[in-house]
């Protein structure tokens, strides 16, 4: 079933009538999605860009990042910021061009806007963020950019340079709630001192239209993992060995396609019952198929074997498999909590832990599916979020022996996804969850899986232990 209003939306007629009628109604904007892998220049358009104060680290590799990526870029401010955006620019024949504070767009023809509040130790910062983002934001065109940058917290010194930290957090999140109605996202990325260098893959998922789902979220980027011996920007999966589970429909069919166009060779797994869908998606993808319960006792030692001998190991696993037993707790049998558990958590726990010694590859990724529902706590799913929470604890405990191996282990938490299992919710239910998010609809499997590619690569290694909602900014939930 397809999302009525948005279909409306796509109408330009109907959108009149609708907001003409006064009805309270969201119009959702349809969103500009990328379609497939990461493209050399995946950035379309004019980035405009504002280092309070202007001596920022990590200036240089947003300068680069911008030029490679194919944006061109205006710098507001004091004149001396424009000078780490120079070189690259004329490199690749896009000049970055200076503005002052008191510049206003001309229309609605940004693509990107981009804080650089790295350096800022006070609250001074907080004004110019005021200055840059009230002249800017009305030029930000639909289904834009908005990215904050960051110091991480812990390097704050005092209490006003924490007040000024934190203050970006709050101010991020309600940017994206102002400009989810047009289809554009805001992110906040905390930035490590000396992690500056792992900062150039995350700004171009998150400036692109690879991460249209994304919003309201806060990522930090540490040296925590050690770097990547390459870093890729096309075809970021070349050569690598990908195992996903629950593979045959929805978010785990999705996530095949996606690794598969991204230069992985992908084993596709899921229960023996769901053989046939699951050879499709093999055979669409060029994969391979391993028939598992993830429920089963022997299962991690069978995955284990088989990717050992077939492959000699594996570079990412994606934990997508997962199941729903609904009911209040009071009507719950305890077959239907363990069944949740089993599948949800203890098989991620056994697989994992069956492969991390020797069948994972050093510079690996691991994601697991968690869930907003998890984060959050919903009603009658005691069983499924004590999974989805469980699975948030695996991440964080795995996060740091695995780091020393260059393995960076990580989750996403979908929220309202347009699956076959959100079909099934009761129409009222099913509306709401669409519509209480900053941007207004519900995400598409492709979404997720647009997610799970780039935690999935290299240029995620300054990215472990953490949680990225692909939620659309979900009004209700933590």
């Amino acid at each position: 079933m397809s999302d009525l209003f948005l279909d409306l939306s796509t109408n330009p007629t109907t959108r009149q009538l609708i907001k003409k009628s006064g009805l309270p109604i969201p119009t959702p904007e349809p969103l500009e999605r990328a379609d497939g892998p990461m493209e050399e220049r995946p950035l379309d358009g004019r980035a405009v860009v504002a280092c309070c104060p202007h001596n920022s680290t990590a200036t240089g590799a947003l300068a680069e990042m911008l030029a490679r990526a194919g944006a061109s870029t205006t710098v507001v401010g004091d004149p001396k910021a424009l000078v780490p955006f120079k070189k690259p620019g004329e490199a690749f024949g896009r000049p970055a061009v200076h503005a002052g504070w008191d510049t206003t767009p001309e229309g609605r023809g940004t693509y990107a806007l981009v804080f650089d509040a790295t350096a800022a130790t006070d609250l001074t910062a907080l004004d110019d963020l005021y200055r840059f983002f009230h002249a800017w934001l009305p030029g930000l065109r639909r289904s834009g950019r908005v990215v904050v940058l960051g110091p991480v917290e812990s390097s704050a010194k005092g209490a006003e340079s924490h007040a000024a930290a934190m203050a970006l957090d709050g101010f991020t999140r309600s940017i994206a709630k102002e400009i989810g109605r047009t289809g554009a996202t805001a992110n906040l990325v905390r930035v490590e001192r000396g992690a500056e260098s792992r900062l150039a893959p995350v700004l171009r998922f998150l400036l692109s239209p690879h991460s249209a789902f994304v919003t309201a979220q806060p990522i930090t980027v540490t040296k925590d993992v050690r770097e990547a011996t390459r870093v890729p920007t096309t075809r970021l999966l070349d050569k690598k060995v990908a195992l996903v589970t629950g593979a045959a429909r929805g978010i785990g069919e999705a996530t095949a396609e996606l690794l598969s166009a991204e230069g992985a060779h992908v084993v596709c797994l899921d229960r023996p019952d769901d053989d046939l869908p699951l050879s499709q998606v093999a055979r669409n993808v060029g994969g391979t198929v391993l028939l598992a319960d993830m429920a089963a006792e022997g299962t991690p030692a069978q995955v284990a074997e088989f990717l050992r001998e077939k492959f000699g190991g594996v570079d990412i696993v994606v934990h997508n498999a997962g199941i729903t037993r609904d009911k209040t707790l009071a009507r719950m049998g305890e077959a239907q909590w363990q069944q949740a558990l089993d599948v949800n958590l203890r098989g991620v726990l056994r697989v994992t832990e069956a492969l991390l010694p020797k069948g994972i590859r050093d510079e690996g990724r691991i994601v697991c599916l968690s869930s907003v529902a998890g984060i959050a706590g919903n009603l009658g799913q005691t069983n499924y979020a004590a999974s989805k929470a469980g699975v948030v604890g695996l991440v964080r405990g795995w996060a740091g022996p695995a780091a020393k191996r260059g393995i960076a282990v990580n989750a996403v938490a979908p929220g309202f996804i347009e699956t076959r299992l959100t079909r099934a919710i009761p129409l009222m239910i099913r509306e709401g969850g669409r519509r209480l998010s900053a941007l207004g609809q519900g995400g598409l499997p492709e979404d997720v899986a647009q997610a799970i590619g780039f935690l999935s690569s290299p240029g995620a290694h300054g990215i472990t232990g953490q949680v990225l909602r692909v939620c659309g900014g979900a009004l209700i939930g933590a």
